[in-house]
Order: structure tokens, then sequence, then C-alpha cells
């Protein structure tokens, strides 16, 4: 052994001392699902004597997920398209357009996510209330559009302020519009920065639980994270059915990454900046 390889050695202790942290108990979470409670207090980490989806259809049924992963699913996908769209429009906008007062309005446009949420959920809660959308999708669609698109400008404006200015120049001498080098020139390069935009977002407002929480009052238009809370109120003590409804909430977010996972990586690493 080398010495190099000999001091890579306690790095990767650390490492796998980490991912150790972090897998048992989402181990012990993924295999409580499978199993009864009787089970689970004699070996909660042991594979399942039978494997069965009991535990998973009586969540979904008597938990009423089907319901709330309705809406998780309406409110998610309607905040992705929007916020990633008009996120688009705006980051082109400050950074390659010659905007007039651009020094002013992106330090505006980047209030949004600079202010905790925390701080304006009254105020939020009452305007809601004023225009009489609360316990509605809009309630929950709206404010998140806000807070995601003041975080995709900065995240799209930062890959349009180093694109590559000689594909701008030969597309505006080609005859191209602003519009059209946008979706035709740029947007094929920003994929992995589009795509690392598209996951953060859809995390952030899938697992979204304050403003579900505040804004939703009846059990029909309550968002899975929301759901889950009370369905462990309800069901404290029976463990299989809480582990099997916390696997229904985190599973998308788990085959979204693992789906995009390679431009994901690409997008924050910023190979696409580069070409």
């Amino acid at each position: 052994m080398t010495l190099q390889s000999r001091n890579l050695i306690p790095r990767y202790l650390v490492v796998l001392l980490f991912m150790l942290i972090v897998l048992i108990p989402i181990w012990g979470a993924l295999m409580s699902a499978f199993k009864s409670n009787t089970e689970i207090a004699s070996s909660p980490f042991s594979l399942p004597q039978t494997w069965t989806l009991d535990n998973f259809r009586e969540a979904w049924t008597v938990g009423k997920f089907s319901i709330f992963f309705k809406n998780s699913v309406i409110v998610t996908t309607i905040v992705v398209i929007a916020s990633v769209f008009l996120s688009t429009l705006s980051g082109y906008a400050f950074g390659q357009l010659p905007l007039p007062g651009k020094a002013i309005l992106f330090p505006l446009m980047l209030v949004g996510y600079m202010v905790p949420f925390e701080a304006v959920v009254i105020p939020l809660y009452n305007w809601m209330g004023l225009l009489g959308l609360r316990n509605t999708y809009w309630a929950l669609i709206l404010p998140q559009i806000g807070l995601s698109v003041s975080f995709g400008t900065l995240w799209m404006s930062t890959f349009f302020e180093n694109a590559p200015r000689e594909l701008v120049d030969a597309a505006t001498i080609d005859g191209c519009n602003r519009w059209q080098t946008l979706w035709q020139i740029l947007w094929p390069l920003a994929r992995p920065a589009t795509t690392t935009l598209i996951v953060l977002i859809f995390m952030w407002t899938w697992n979204e639980f304050l403003l579900a929480l505040v804004m939703v009052q009846t059990e029909a238009m309550r968002t899975l994270p929301v759901g889950l809370a009370f369905f462990q109120g309800k069901y404290t003590s029976n463990l299989s059915l809480m582990a099997a409804g916390a696997i229904i909430v985190a599973l998308p977010t788990v085959l979204i990454y693992i789906i995009f996972q390679r431009f994901f990586i690409r997008g924050m690493l910023g190979g696409a900046i580069k070409g």
C-alpha cells in the first residue's frame, strides 16, 4: 500500500461514518413499512419475514393519501412549470439584455429569496383572505411561484451572463430576434441549469409544510406533508403505518432526483456555463 493510499483511509472512514448515520434511519423506516408492529419491536432493522404492501394500502386509503397525493401533484406541477418559465425569461433579461434600471430591479427580485418566509406568512394569510383564496390551490401555488421565481432569476441569470457571447452575436447576424435567440440558441445550452432548477423547485414545493398548514384548513385541500403530520397524530402508536406514510411522501422526490441526477450534478457544478 502506497503512502497516498494510507492517507486516504481516514477520509474514506469519515465518509463511511456519515453515510451510515444518514442511511441507517432510512433503512429502518423502509424495513418498518413492510412489517407489523410486533415484528418492528422485535427486529426493527432486519429484513421482513414476509414482504407485504398492506401497510401502504392501508395508509393510502385510511390516511386519505390518495387525496393528498393528488393535491401535491397539482400544486407542484403548476409551480414548477410556471416558475421555470418565468425564471428563464427574467434570467435572460437580467443576464443578456440591456435592461434599464437593472442595478435596482435585480436586488428587488432577490428580496423574495432573502426574506424568510416565516416573516411574511401572517400578512400573506390576511391577503389571501381578502382575495378569497384561502382553502384553494391558488393559496398554495401563487406564493410558491413568487418565492421560486426569485431564486430562479438568480440561478438562470448566472447562466445567461456566462453564456457564449459569440453564439448570441452569430444569432443576431443571422437575423434572430431576442425571443428566437433565447429559445433556439441559449435554451438548449441551458438544459443542465434548467434541470437543476426543476429538481430544486420540485423538492421545495413538494416538501412545503408551513404554507400548506396555514393556508389550508379543509382536509380535502391538504398536501402530502401536512396530511402526513395529521396522519402521524392519529396513528402515533402504529409505527408500520407511519413508516409507510413517510415512504409515500418521500418516494417522488427520490425518484425525481435519481432520474435527473446527471443533469442536476452538471448544473450544480456549472458545467453547462462553460459549454
